[in-house]
């Protein structure tokens, strides 16, 4: 394999990440707003939306996770990969428009959920957001060690330490603004260098002929483009977390409030595109490296890219392809930061330290220690070297916990804060015994879980019905799957209990709320959350009292 020299990756990390620097310098402001800092003011247009949003979820796990899908589980793990990812983009659109008739003036989905239940609904929230932000910052950090161990003689320390610092010295300049706009300059570089990347290692290889050729050394499951295997094992459960990160992950919540409001339609639908289009053919760069027999280097899967670009590719190329990873997952790491940063600042300072008495320059100082903090606390979970993939399904189905009473919050008036909280709660419980086996599932308790699975699953495809096509039709969708899937899924569901755990977190927490909710007798109303969300930076719109439920 080819490698740089050490003075190389140093050079091309210092002329990228100084680059980066230079742009967020152009849009400095020598007085930053909250709003600016925390979502652009409202005002992102399509263009810049669509490219941040893109660029923001073709990050680091794109490129390894989407890799390892398609070495572990053949010709269908890249479309079970790229084709769910592309979905998560594209079902927070119809919820989105009604975050945003709710809380025009929001920042973030907290916000939206302390103005309907109070503080311990939103602080829930809030803690979820943080731990998944936290994560996803340590998957990057993560990428960027194992890309600059296996491309230079440097260590995988090194390149965590250098990307952290690299990331964290321009968004610390002006926030979300800085994420946004170099998103943009980003994205251009993914689809030039990707277009060029992934064709260039194909016929390095020998072409499709050899990909072909190598099929017989595949599993039958593995050649089988609707292998059941890598549905249950793969696709299935990244299924189920798609409606939850675009529930729970603050980063797609707020490009929600930034991007103008008429324009969230049409940003989401070409982010969905283009994000499907690039990381399939991502996922390929695994499954030729499945075909032509390649084994990881040191048995570490986030290896496996870098392996194939070093291995196939002229050093000109590798070049390109190593400013392409580190600004793919850079354009996420530094949307990580503005959302760990926005909910330090709204959901902690604005909606409970400050009781009301929110002060702008000590919320930005907020923001702006909060990113120091996040980075340095990435940089060491990134030494543990864990799995990605593992780690997107593991905050994934948490995620789930939250989905149906977040969704069930802005559109039905009977949700109280006891409900919201309890099926949170109950739901991470069940969540984790499920997931890390605490008790024997067999006999009776596996049949239990299947059921509550079975519910989740009908949850699943009963919300992303609901929020396209109604009411009805989404509780008819609902309907035929809880039926289906107690037919089928009892008795075999058990043998894949990643996605029975992910599934129990969406129906444990579903049964819970709703069943709570009826024992109770409020009525909300919803025109309060709008007057309860306000402008931070005009303290008058920080007035209008809330009840718990």
């Amino acid at each position: 394999m080819f490698q740089f020299s050490a003075l190389t990756i140093i050079l091309l990390l210092l002329a990228f990440y100084g680059g980066t620097y230079l742009l967020s310098l152009l849009i400095k402001k020598d007085k930053e707003t909250t709003s600016g800092f925390m979502v652009a003011g409202h005002g992102v247009g399509f263009g810049m939306g669509a490219a941040s949003m893109t660029a923001t979820w073709i990050w680091a796990a794109s490129f390894y996770a989407a890799a390892t899908s398609g070495y572990k589980y053949g010709v269908s793990g890249p479309i079970h990969y790229g084709f769910w990812g592309a979905l998560m983009i594209l079902f927070i659109y119809p919820f989105g428009k009604r975050f945003r008739e709710l809380a025009p003036n929001g920042h973030t989905l907290g916000e939206l959920i302390n103005a309907r239940h109070g503080s311990s609904s939103q602080l829930i929230l809030a803690v979820s957001n943080l731990m998944g932000s936290l994560i996803s910052l340590m998957v990057n950090f993560t990428a960027a060690g194992a890309l600059v161990s296996v491309l230079s003689p440097l260590s995988f320390q090194t390149g965590v330490i250098v990307a952290g610092v690299g990331v964290l010295s321009y968004t610390l300049t002006s926030g979300f603004r800085a994420s946004v706009f170099t998103d943009f300059a980003q994205l251009i570089a993914l689809m030039a260098i990707g277009a060029i990347i992934i064709p260039l290692i194909l016929f390095s290889m020998g072409g499709p002929s050899a990909m072909v050729s190598g099929l017989p050394n595949l599993t039958l499951q593995q050649q089988d483009f609707f292998s059941s295997e890598a549905f249950f094992q793969q696709g299935a459960p990244y299924f189920v977390a798609v409606l939850a990160y675009a529930i729970g992950n603050q980063t797609i919540t707020q490009r929600l409030f930034a991007i103008e409001k008429t324009k969230i339609k049409s940003t989401f639908l070409t982010a969905t595109v283009g994000y499907a289009g690039i990381v399939i053919g991502l996922g390929m760069i695994g499954l030729m490296a499945l075909t032509v027999g390649i084994e990881p280097l040191n048995g570490d899967m986030n290896n496996l890219i870098p392996q194939m670009v070093s291995t196939y590719l002229h050093p000109v190329f590798i070049g390109l392809f190593f400013i392409l990873v580190i600004g793919a997952l850079s354009s996420t790491a530094d949307s990580d930061l503005s959302a760990l940063s926005t909910i330090m600042m709204a959901d902690i300072y604005g909606k409970n330290i400050s009781k009301g008495r929110v002060k702008p320059k000590t919320m930005i100082l907020v923001g702006r220690t909060t990113m120091i903090v996040a980075t340095v606390l990435g940089l060491i979970f990134a030494s543990f070297k864990l799995d990605i993939l593992v780690m997107l399904v593991f905050v994934g189905a948490l995620w789930g916990a939250v989905v149906f009473p977040v969704i069930a919050s802005v559109f039905w008036n009977r949700v109280t804060n006891v409900a919201f909280t309890s099926s949170v709660i109950v739901a991470l419980i069940f969540f984790c015994i499920a997931r890390f086996e605490l008790i024997p599932i067999t006999g009776f308790t596996a049949l239990f879980f299947e059921v509550m699975a079975s519910v989740g699953a009908a949850v699943v495809i009963g919300l992303m019905v609901f929020g396209f096509l109604g009411r009805k039709i989404g509780m008819l969708a609902a309907a035929i799957t809880l039926i289906l899937m107690l037919i089928y899924a009892t008795g075999f569901l058990r043998q894949y209990m990643v996605l029975v755990a992910s599934l129990t977190a969406y129906g444990v927490s579903t049964i819970v709320c709703v069943v709570v909710s009826l024992m109770g007798d409020e009525h909300f109303d919803f025109d309060l959350i709008k007057k309860r969300v306000g402008n931070y930076d005009k303290p008058k719109a920080n007035l209008g009292s809330k009840t718990n439920a």
